[in-house]
């Protein structure tokens, strides 16, 4: 095994993209040496600071949900779409890790406080009456929307499009203030990534509204067909 973790290995560990790693290693957020132009990540120290730091929680989809063929999937369409995706079944617990993922989530998700706000928020939509995607403002600002996911007439999951700027964006400096306190975290770690958000125009808007059930219906096609070839995912 390697004395240092590759940037890949890190990506998949701590379930943020590549630009947000040498984005915490240049502010020394993360053990981390530079040699020339290429970070290195020291594996016994960025364990040790793993065991003080808590990463983004990591999916625990069922044992016979087929991550294998829907993360490539999900991949695929949060960067045709332009927006960060991913799958939680409908107590908000996740299924699949995030796809293109703002810089504002990946910073606020390694704090637990505010994962539990985001966990807390996903299990609403999950109990929201609506049926249509419709956008929201969730726990930290930004926007989100959830399709319905459907494995023949039962509703299975959710599919989760957000980190997208709403009209007035960043909050003014007082609400910003108020914000780290709400979610935990501290106050320069939201002002460093506030900025990070995905900036949609109306009609680009619209447009994800439009296509983010298409998705999660070729989800939901997709698990059922599963279940026909006797490889059933479990009733949600």
């Amino acid at each position: 095994m390697s004395a240092f973790f590759t940037t890949r290995e890190l990506t998949d560990l701590l379930q943020i993209d590549r630009t947000t790693i040498y984005r915490m290693a240049d502010a020394g957020r993360i053990p981390a040496l530079k040699v020339g132009n290429q970070w290195r990540f020291p594996r016994a120290a960025v364990q040790q600071w793993l065991g003080t730091t808590h990463a983004p929680a990591a999916p625990r989809p069922a044992p016979d949900f087929p991550l294998a063929c829907v993360q490539p999937l999900q991949d695929v369409m949060a960067d045709a779409l332009g927006v960060m995706l991913l799958i939680v079944d409908l107590d908000g617990q996740p299924l699949t890790r995030p796809s293109r993922p703002c810089g504002l989530y990946a910073a606020l998700e390694t704090h637990p406080s505010a994962q539990a706000r985001c966990l807390e928020m996903w299990a609403r939509l999950g109990q929201a009456p609506g049926l249509q995607p419709v956008w929201v403002e969730s726990h930290a600002g930004p926007l989100l929307t959830r399709a319905l996911i459907r494995v023949g007439s039962e509703l299975y999951a959710m599919l989760i499009a957000g980190g997208i700027a709403p009209p007035v964006w960043p909050p003014a400096p007082a609400r910003r203030a108020a914000l780290a306190q709400e979610l935990g975290v501290p106050r320069e770690l939201l002002e460093a990534h506030i900025h990070e958000v995905f900036t949609l125009s109306e009609a680009e808007q619209a447009r994800v509204l439009g296509l983010v059930q298409r998705v999660a219906d070729v989800v939901g096609c997709l698990l059922q067909e599963r279940r026909l070839l006797g490889g059933a995912p479990p009733s949600a």
